[in-house]
């Protein structure tokens, strides 16, 4: 395939577009986001890239799409009117939810409100059983009545959700029947096409969050797509998933809910198939942003995933064992851990007199002080410009002027106000970050029983190479690589997943239950299902995957794995084997695993993917350097090193032997602090790769 692909990433900060052609060689361009209609920021950046590159529209082969849209409209409250219809008895189930908390003993801690007001909550007569039997007919007089009762609310969305609708979906089709004839031009959506699982909050909270963003996001992709047509760009728009694949932006319109950490995920695939190439299967990825800091681990050669995630709410840990300050969604996730840390994460003083950094963020507007964008309170960015660790005078190739006069102002005034030196203040600021990352880190390695000094860190994103020494030195890693285009390499990394489709069933059946026949059917009709729907993508029998997997957790537990499972059709040892990968997946996450309680399968489900005729990945990246950095800069390590006069140095400066630290590496789109005790060179993929002298 002939042409170029392009991949457009939207951070909190700034918004990320590569141009990646068949040679490997990758065009990049970074600019400020535009938070007002982010189509905007995508829209302006890909025209100076065009331009910048001599790049004709009609040369655009692919185009890959990674967005926070979805997650920024939860977290701001910036979703649509939204109602909920359920069964009579039920109205409340939101404000119940589960019986989980962050924080175990804050008493202080509440729930975040609810997306739907209760009195936009409403409930009609109806009854399936658990077996799929219709104990009470959908009373529709009653229902025609709740919806002229939404049509005097003025709702723009509704969310359909009745009880036992995973298992027999009757009541809830015939509801989305006469609602979308009632209330024309509002969006419903039916829990039981969504996600028909079990467990009766979960699966209301899912299709309520659905439903909030989904107007957002429709008009989102429309605006994106009105923009790219302008341009002349005329390729299907794909947007990245939660669990690292791709799809066409017309379905992830429809149901947002899979798209909700699509920028993340993307990170992740773009590590995980670099890995790959590169003949490594076990790695650390550390992503750190403009407002948040992300880890996950890459362990046999792929990500572990979560069957739920939850968004908004506190800014706190973003893994299975943190639970109950966010918007529960059912849907298949990378498993990442998340912390308010970035380079526009912003340093205060607390009541008790101590600096703390985060989670709130300066974002894109106004920025940390040193963009001089109207930011007035220093961030994690401002104290390493201070330190020396990036250009004093611009960043992204000089486009963006530093003012480090009213940087060096901000972090001045909270070094008087502790009494401290401008420097010690700085450097705590930078230490005090590390340490809230070294959270996200410890959340995936350590904390699940991994030694994560087995494991190469790979780090990116713009302030990733600032800190990943100093981090890896904490977790004990000896080796550490940054891909080329760090500070863009989410961007670059939806351009290595593949378009996938996920078709899911409840199968809510214990092992020494289960009726085979019944499970070989589901499966098999999930199978058709799912190959089907990437057909309908234009992909030819030949390049077609279709892959199983399950739900599992042990009968009574509240929280289940997601895990590969062979394709159909299955006898009794097929289920023993499949027991035994469970109990030792249970075993690695949780830390036991028992051979006494029985395993179950809770959802079954059906993944499609769509496979490129072409590799996803070059035999090489390269980045055209455009400017030659040379010179020396002071840079502060810390009391152990004081101040040193620094090399700054490209990334084709650096040897294949290695050369020492401390050397900063700038580039266009990052930068990388090689610091005293560590040696850095290239491999043959343009990585830079950094290794402990002392081991």
């Amino acid at each position: 395939m002939s042409g170029y692909r392009l991949g457009v990433d939207i951070g909190g900060t700034f918004t990320d577009i590569v141009l990646l052609d068949n040679g490997g060689v990758l065009r990049n361009k970074k600019i400020l986001s535009s938070p007002d209609d982010y189509s905007r920021a995508i829209e302006g950046g890909v025209r100076e890239l065009l331009d910048a590159t001599g790049v004709n529209a009609s040369e655009i082969v692919e185009l890959a799409h990674g967005t926070t849209v979805a997650t920024n409209a939860i977290i701001e409250r910036k979703g649509v009117t939204v109602g909920l219809i359920t069964t009579d008895g039920f109205r409340d189930i939101l404000e119940i939810a589960r019986f989980r908390a962050p924080r175990l003993y804050d008493v202080n801690f509440r729930k975040p409100d609810p997306l739907v007001e209760r009195r936009l909550r409403f409930t009609v007569p109806e009854r399936i059983t658990a077996a799929g039997e219709i104990d009470r007919p959908l009373d529709t007089t009653a229902l025609e009545t709740v919806a002229a009762q939404c049509r005097a609310a003025k709702v723009d969305a509704l969310a359909v959700c009745f009880i036992n609708a995973y298992v027999n979906p009757q009541h809830e089709e015939e509801a989305g029947r006469i609602l979308r004839e009632k209330l024309p031009g509002v969006s419903v959506t039916l829990s039981s096409e969504l996600v028909p699982q079990i467990q009766e909050y979960e699966r209301t909270s899912t299709a309520v969050v659905n439903a909030y963003i989904r107007p957002v996001i429709e008009r989102y992709t429309e605006r994106l797509e009105a923009r790219l047509e302008d341009i002349g760009i005329t390729v299907p728009l794909n947007i990245m998933q939660s669990n690292g694949g791709v799809l066409p932006a017309r379905v992830a319109a429809e149901k947002p809910i899979f798209v909700i950490e699509s920028g993340p995920a993307a990170g992740v695939v773009g590590a995980q198939r670099l890995g790959q190439k590169l003949g490594f299967d076990n790695c650390i990825v550390f992503d750190m942003g403009g407002t948040t800091a992300k880890a996950t681990i890459v362990a046999d050669g792929d990500f572990s995933m979560a069957p739920e995630t939850e968004v908004g709410g506190d800014a706190a840990l973003g893994h299975r064992m943190t639970q109950g300050s966010g918007y529960l969604v059912q849907a298949p996730t990378i498993d990442i851990a998340e912390v308010g840390a970035g380079g526009g994460s912003i340093a205060w003083i607390d009541s008790g007199g101590g600096i703390q950094v985060g989670p709130q963020s300066a974002g894109a507007m106004p920025g940390p002080v040193c963009y001089d964008q109207g930011g007035t309170e220093p961030t994690v960015t401002d104290a390493n410009l201070h330190l020396g660790y990036i250009n004093p005078d611009a960043l992204v190739g000089g486009e963006l002027s530093l003012n480090r006069a009213k940087s060096e102002a901000a972090i001045g005034d909270i070094a008087t106000r502790l009494g401290q030196e401008t420097t010690d203040t700085a450097y705590g600021i930078h230490l005090i970050a590390n340490a809230r990352m070294m959270r996200a880190l410890s959340a995936v390695s350590s904390e699940r029983g991994l030694d994560p000094a087995g494991f190469p860190l790979m780090a990116f994103g713009g302030n990733g190479g600032v800190h990943v020494c100093n981090l890896a030195e904490a977790l004990g890693c000896n080796e550490i690589l940054v891909p080329p285009a760090a500070g863009l390499f989410s961007a670059l990394g939806l351009l290595f997943a593949d378009t996938e489709h996920q078709c899911i069933r409840a199968f809510y059946q214990p092992f020494d239950e289960i009726d085979l026949d019944t499970c070989n059917a589901t499966l098999s009709a999930l199978r058709t299902e799912a190959e089907l729907l990437v057909a309908n993508d234009g992909y030819a029998p030949d390049a077609r995957r279709v892959s199983c997997f399950a739900d599992m957790r042990y009968v009574g537990q509240n929280t289940a794995l997601t895990l590969p499972i062979p394709d159909p059709p299955y006898d009794a040892a097929t289920l023993s084997e499949i027991e035994e990968t469970f109990a030792k997946a249970h075993l690695g996450t949780f830390g036991y695993r028992s051979d006494e309680e029985s395993v179950q399968f809770v959802t079954v489900k059906a993944v499609g993917q769509g496979i490129a005729t072409t590799p996803r990945l070059p035999d090489q990246v390269t980045v055209p350097e455009e400017l030659a950095k040379s010179g020396l800069r002071n840079a502060y390590y810390g009391d152990d090193h004081g101040w040193i006069e620094t090399p700054i140095v490209t990334r084709n400066d650096l040897e294949t032997e290695g050369r020492p630290g401390p050397l900063i590496v700038e580039e266009y789109d990052s930068t990388t602090v090689v610091r005293p005790g560590w040696s850095a060179s290239l491999d043959g993929w343009n990585n830079i790769v950094m290794t402990k002298d002392d081991v």
